[in-house]
């Protein structure tokens, strides 16, 4: 099974450099491929492994058009990394096996919640009264769409998803703890892809919002509502506390963390294991952490990390000192 390069060429474009009935049989990175399969280079920096390459063709972009005819046949293109994603795509449409029913037999959906007819709902998932699933939306296995949550079209939810739980919400009572029940709901966009075990919490009284485009990865929690604009990826472990909105077209790396009730501009970037712990109202690509170290010099810069606060006092009691000078270095009367 596999695609001749020139059929590949004919659907997703590209300027085809080699023998088009070369039959490709797999998808590969460049340290691993072998000849009967197909790999890409989008990174000028790998141009090593790019000459290593034992791969029947290569994708790039057009500046390394002369490096990769040197190795061999290839595919150039203006964005080589997106030119991949496609392939993997038609490899997938083409080449993957045909799918089972719409709805499988075990899964649980209630007569109140509106599946359109196109919907994918997997194995052993549960949609509960009220809840709406959009035209064309997969539900993987172990699915869970909690009542009046809403998922849009063309949506990919993956196995162990939770869509509704409630908010973490509770109001001390005597040093106890009562619980506000969580009122809202959750309303996901169109394109919007989940990874798996994640939770998206239902609002305490208005509703949690995903929009469309979003993708987030596996074990992400995101707390009640929270606001996620348009086309913003999360990677992995992110947590997101409650009511935080975050922009359009934002990046959060693995392991990130969102304080609550805080704000993401558009277009903002957040590096991994980041605590983010204020508002961030500016696009660009913040960092907050600490460095790695061996532990014994961990433990020395922490505690020197823990007196910062009085040497800034004694810093700023100093420079109080210096303005009873005058510039002629006489104190005022």
């Amino acid at each position: 099974m596999g695609f001749s390069l020139g059929f590949i060429v004919e659907r997703l474009g590209g300027e085809l450099h080699g023998n088009p009935e070369l039959a490709i049989k797999g998808l590969a990175p460049l340290e691993a491929a072998t000849p009967e399969q197909l790999s890409f280079l989008s990174n000028p920096k790998y141009q090593r492994q790019l000459a290593a390459s034992a791969a029947g063709c290569v994708i790039v972009g057009p500046q390394m058009r002369d490096a990769a005819l040197q190795r061999g046949a290839c595919i150039v293109t203006e964005q080589p990394y997106l030119y991949f994603a496609r392939v993997t795509q038609l490899w997938k449409k083409t080449l993957a096996p045909m799918p089972g029913p719409l709805r499988h037999p075990s899964a649980v959906i209630d007569p109140q919640a509106d599946v359109h007819p196109s919907a994918r709902i997997g194995a052993l998932c549960v949609v509960e009264r009220g809840a709406r699933i959009g035209a064309d939306t997969e539900l993987k296995s172990r699915v869970t769409v909690g009542e009046d949550c809403v998922i849009g079209e063309r949506c990919l939810l993956h196995s162990g998803v939770v869509i509704g739980a409630d908010g973490f919400g509770f109001a001390p009572n005597a040093g106890a703890w009562e619980k506000i029940e969580q009122l809202g709901a959750v309303r996901i966009g169109d394109e919007v892809e989940i990874g798996a075990n994640t939770c998206i919490d239902r609002g305490a009284l208005q509703d949690t919002l995903i929009g469309n485009g979003v993708k987030l990865d596996n074990l992400i929690q995101i707390g009640h509502n929270v606001r996620i604009g348009a086309h913003t990826a999360m990677a992995g472990c992110v947590g997101v506390a409650g009511s935080a909105v975050i922009g359009a077209h934002c990046t959060i790396g693995g392991a990130a963390n969102i304080l609550g009730h805080l704000e993401l501009a558009d277009g903002v970037n957040i590096s991994v294991a980041s605590v983010v712990t204020r508002s961030i109202l500016k696009p660009g690509h913040y960092t907050g952490i600490f460095p790695i170290d061996d532990n014994a010099a961990w433990e020395k810069n922490a505690a020197s990390l823990k007196q910062l606060h009085g040497l800034r006092a004694r810093v700023r009691a100093l420079e109080d000192k210096l303005k009873a000078f005058d510039p002629n270095g006489q104190r005022d009367a």
